[in-house]
């Protein structure tokens, strides 16, 4: 029995060394064989699962979400509204997202008071009321039924009834009022100045007639600016009819957000001024009308003719500028009513979030407005329905199993109309984690504006991704069957810089990326479908902000087979796809180098003009041209380094994926702009003279502004030395943030 034993503890032995040699082969089998495997986020996967998300979209389910979300008004601060965030949650959560929650706010919303309405007055030398204004907008066939829709208004305007001469004022630019005041000799204080709609923001138009020292502003739409030739108003057409007027909010916030609690956000603890003390609100009254109104007003209108065309419309009155009227009407006068009151107004954000698999504190944000003025047809709501199957498409790929590498977050936000208030507010509550942890913003705003082509605005980082995924779109638009967007959007609107490619567009302001890009520093873009730059002539859309943005508006005439909604579902969606899901960030810093170049030829161009005083005040641009050479040089250097980058380093591919996501940060200055403390990017921000238009190195361009008329000479161009010296040190800063890490 011993012997037996003792054989088979030999037979045991001698076979340990086979069986781990088998082991060990099957092991290191194993082993190679999973390096040889496709990886589950290699390239091809990530493509596969991009086709399958964008394939998931339909047109179909855009209409259905546009024609349920337009049903009825949904203003900020209304029931309706917040109904609707709750509909958009509810939604969101069976879509698969990891949590959709509503963030409220407490922020000043204003509204025009149901007692006493709002209008305009002709008045006689006895002050009786001879002509009154239209209470509100005749409703569109369909919608008479339906209560809620609050009369146009401009929100924040302030309380009062001045009577005065009346003046027109063309556009109210800032050039408008230069003509009248120095070239003319027409004094606007003390008087009711008339502008149209159009070129600027309103609030700019207000700003304006406030510095002109007018005692109250009326806006109205001009046919020449708001009916596009040969096409019949509203309902057999989409031109704006004559009763149709447009609102909008007049605030000068410059970034604040709520007036009362600017820089923090707006919660039960935080501090509040006064409501009569808010950031940014207009100290004279301000009200919309249409242009039959308007045409009453503008008839009997005396003083001098236009200086010129630009300044004639198309309504069938003179455009004399006043002050005040001519013939039977010399002795009449305009009264104005505006008894609009401000609010302190919940709001509800609808925030999202599909959590990211490997790099779950890198946030790529998608978001949107969801208020409107009334049904918002187009305004927000094509963008609010794109948002949506968007969303739906990213919860059905998490449903079956897919996670992005980051953290994607889509946002519905409120109270955009009231001064991108829910946006910014939620910008500030989170501003340590979001400049810590965004990659990007890609807003969720109207996807169409017009019908013709693709409008893009966004940061230089993202011009190649733009361009790349727009060559594998194909064209919505007729007579390119076949042929890509990008094709399309080049032949339509090729880059004035370089017709090789197609126009991008500065980002300026008017949505809600305004806090996200200009405060926080974090890339965004933005793109829709919009009308033909050089054919048409009129702004904006036609009945933009009017009751009559209704669904019908959308199916009849701007995009009946949804395809354009579609197609910038599409872009929308492959952007944030691309940002949460590829191993590398997908920005070019080299891009930005080349803006670089252009924008500081163009203000050093600006600044020649002034040849004379450059010498006398030894203004020198070198330091700043110096600083842009360096960035594109650290940016090639960057992207050199970047191509031979270990991918199977994940600590060396987050090292420069960190050092993509922080360059735009490196471009803000925690001073802010001059007067302009929320506006903090150096490179870009919004026009001082027009909030929506955006402005390249605006420090040195404001002080540059009429610096002829500054009563100091020395003075000025010393402030342009400062922000020549500010610029020339960001740009250098944010070089060196590209440099290799010690």
């Amino acid at each position: 029995m011993a012997g037996s034993r003792s054989k088979a503890s030999l037979r045991v032995w001698l076979l340990c060394p086979a069986l781990l040699g088998c082991l060990l082969l099957g092991f290191l089998t194993g082993w190679f064989t999973k390096l040889t495997e496709k990886n589950p986020n290699s390239s091809d996967v990530h493509q596969n699962v991009r086709q399958k998300f964008v394939a998931e979209m339909k047109a179909e389910n855009i209409k259905k979400f546009l024609r349920s979300f337009t049903k009825l008004p949904h203003l900020a601060g209304t029931e309706q509204n917040l109904l609707l965030a709750k509909k958009i949650q509810g939604q969101w959560k069976e879509f698969g997202l990891d949590s959709a929650e509503l963030v409220n706010y407490d922020v000043l919303l204003s509204y025009p008071n149901e007692e006493q309405p709002n209008y305009i007055s002709l008045i006689d030398e006895q002050g009786n009321e001879v002509f009154n204004t239209s209470l509100f907008e005749p409703p569109p066939q369909g919608y008479e039924n339906i209560t809620d829709i609050l009369p146009p208004y401009n929100a924040f305007s302030a309380q009062g009834v001045p009577e005065a001469d009346l003046v027109y004022v063309n556009y109210g630019r800032t050039e408008d009022f230069f003509k009248l005041e120095r070239e003319m000799g027409i004094n606007c204080t003390g008087k009711i100045v008339i502008a149209r709609y159009g070129k600027i923001f309103r609030g700019n138009k207000v700003k304006n007639a406030i510095l002109a020292g007018a005692q109250g502003i009326i806006l109205y739409s001009d046919p020449a600016d708001y009916c596009a030739p040969g096409v019949d108003p509203y309902p057999n057409g989409w031109n704006l009819p004559g009763g149709g007027v447009q609102r909008g909010n007049v605030l000068n916030v410059n970034g604040a957000g709520d007036p009362l609690t600017p820089g923090y956000p707006a919660k039960e603890y935080t501090f509040r001024y006064k409501v009569n003390e808010g950031v940014g609100m207009p100290k004279i009254p301000v009200h919309p009308i249409g242009y039959h109104d308007a045409e009453v007003l503008l008839r009997a209108m005396g003083g001098p003719a236009a200086p010129d065309s630009s300044w004639k419309g198309s309504l069938n009155v003179p455009y004399n500028i006043g002050p005040g009227f001519t013939g039977n009407s010399s002795a009449r006068k305009v009264r104005m009513h505006v008894h609009t009151s401000n609010q302190i107004t919940r709001i509800y954000n609808v925030i999202g979030i599909l959590r990211g698999a490997l790099e779950p504190d890198r946030y790529i944000i998608l978001g949107g407005h969801r208020d409107s003025w009334v049904f918002g047809g187009i305004d927000p709501t094509t963008g609010a329905a794109v948002l949506q199957e968007i969303v739906r498409s990213f919860g059905k790929m998490k449903m079956e199993g897919w996670r992005p590498r980051r953290t994607i977050i889509f946002a519905s936000w409120d109270a955009e109309e009231f001064g991108l208030l829910g946006s910014t507010e939620w910008a500030e509550e989170n501003a340590k984690v979001l400049q810590e942890r965004a990659v990007a913003y890609i807003n969720a705003d109207s996807s169409i504006e017009g019908n013709y082509t693709l409008r893009v605005d966004c940061t230089p980082l993202l011009y190649k991704l733009v361009y790349n995924l727009t060559k594998e779109i194909l064209s919505p638009d007729e007579g390119y069957e076949n042929k890509s967007l990008y094709e399309s959007w080049l032949e339509k609107d090729p880059s004035s810089e370089n017709n090789n490619f197609p126009r991008i567009n500065k980002l300026g302001s008017g949505s809600d990326f305004e806090a996200y890009f200009q405060r926080l520093g974090i890339a965004s873009g933005r793109a829709r479908y919009t009308k033909n730059r050089k054919a048409d002539k009129f702004s904006n859309y036609p009945v933009y902000h009017t009751v009559y943005e209704t669904f019908e508006l959308v199916e009849k005439f701007y995009d009946p087979t949804f395809k354009k909604q579609l197609t910038i579902a599409q872009l929308r969606g492959k952007l944030v796809y691309e940002l949460a899901d590829s191993q590398v960030i997908p920005f070019d810093s080299r891009d930005y180098g080349e803006a670089l170049k252009g924008y500081s030829n163009r203000i050093y161009k600006l600044a020649k003009k002034h040849e004379e005083q450059l010498k006398l005040y030894k203004v020198s641009f070198d330091p700043l041209i110096s600083a842009v050479v360096n960035f594109s040089k650290a940016a090639s250097e960057f992207h050199r380094r970047l191509e031979q980058v270990d991918k199977k380093d994940s600590i060396a591919v987050r090292i420069m994926n960190d050092q993509l996501m922080l360059v735009e940060r490196a471009f803000t200055d925690p001073l802010g702009l001059p007067g302009r403390r929320f506006y903090r990017h150096v490179i870009f921000a919004p026009s001082s003279h027009n909030k929506y238009a955006g402005e390249s190195f605006p420090g040195i361009y404001d002080a540059m502004f009429d610096i002829e008329s500054k009563a100091d000479q020395r003075e000025a161009w010393e402030e342009v030395k400062r922000q020549i010296s500010i610029a020339a040190f960001t740009v250098q800063a944010a070089a060196d943030t590209l440099k290799e890490v010690a």
